[in-house]
């Protein structure tokens, strides 16, 4: 699985870009998924988006931790943002900057490409907004989706919701950035310093988030309202769980996004699939391999 990690500021097209680059992907005939996450949404505030792709169906849908392409549309960022944390050994870092690749000083020695995304941007798009500019940058960096796919996912994309005129226009400035990349590697002098993050035992997970439905005393928690509603009913694969190959690590109970997995005494589990949608993340998570999706809606 190839992942990437936008780091960009509000305006600058951080999820149009992640949008784009997954539907390049499709048109290679990969799987393909983007999302965003946003901080304080505000105009230029920092933001970040993802993008996965792979041969084979994604079920994973947590944020990009240890990407292999890192990209960065607006240099300050780097000043503000551990922007190359958890960069893959072998990964590359594509930077919207004036500077050559060894004058950016990412933290971690890695493959660097630089482009003046923001000029190519002025001069073609009349506006600051880089996103179609890093792609084709993106595109040169790293040969997982050729620049032919990347121009017509842009032509696609942008031309449905500005017009036919602005999505070739866009793909030019593509196709300019992918001309006038430069390729090194970064300085690994900053230090990189990674936020603090709350990552709870079981036992500290608020009740309602992964646990399962019950009553304590005269309190009932879980999954909220969903559990009124039989939501497993649209399922079309359903997890089948390998109880001897079982760890009992318990990572299929934390991720299940419906609370559609109990555990039990001896931290094996039960899958309650009434609410179980198939998803098939416990299955992707599972070191073991201890759970394994089958086709239909039932086992």
């Amino acid at each position: 699985m190839y992942e990437i990690r936008f780091h960009g500021r509000g305006g600058q097209g951080a999820v149009m870009a992640a949008q784009t680059i997954a539907e390049a992907a499709v048109y290679e005939g990969l799987e393909a998924i983007a999302f965003p996450f946003f901080g304080a949404e505000r105009r230029g505030a920092p933001i970040m988006a993802f993008a996965r792709i792979d041969d084979k169906k994604i079920s994973l849908r947590t944020q990009v931790y240890q990407p292999d392409m890192v990209v960065v549309m607006e240099e300050s960022l780097i000043e503000i943002e551990p922007v190359a944390d958890g960069l893959k050994p072998g990964g590359c870092a594509v930077v919207n900057s004036k500077l050559s690749p060894n004058q950016i000083d990412l933290g971690v020695k890695a493959r660097c490409a630089t482009v003046d995304a923001t000029s190519i941007a002025l001069e073609m798009l009349k506006a600051p907004i880089v996103n179609t500019a890093i792609l084709g940058a993106m595109a040169r960096a790293d040969d997982f989706v050729s620049i032919k796919a990347v121009k017509e996912a842009i032509a696609s994309r942008f031309g449905e919701h500005l017009g036919e005129e602005a999505g070739r226009i866009n793909a030019q400035a593509a196709q300019m950035a992918y001309e006038k990349v430069s390729i090194g590697e970064s300085l690994a002098q900053r230090p990189i310093t990674k936020r603090k993050m709350w990552l709870p035992t079981w036992q500290e997970m608020p009740p309602g988030v992964a646990l399962y439905h019950e009553k304590r005393g005269e309190i009932e928690v879980g999954p909220g309202s969903s559990w009124q509603t039989r939501t497993g009913t649209w399922r079309t694969k359903t997890p089948r769980y390998l109880r001897d190959k079982c760890v009992r690590c318990a990572r299929c109970w934390f991720i299940c996004p419906d609370a559609a997995i109990k555990r039990e005494a001896d931290d094996h589990i039960d899958i309650n699939y009434d609410y179980c949608k198939g998803c098939g993340m416990c299955a992707s998570i599972c070191p073991a391999k201890a759970i394994e999706m089958t086709k239909g809606a039932k086992l």
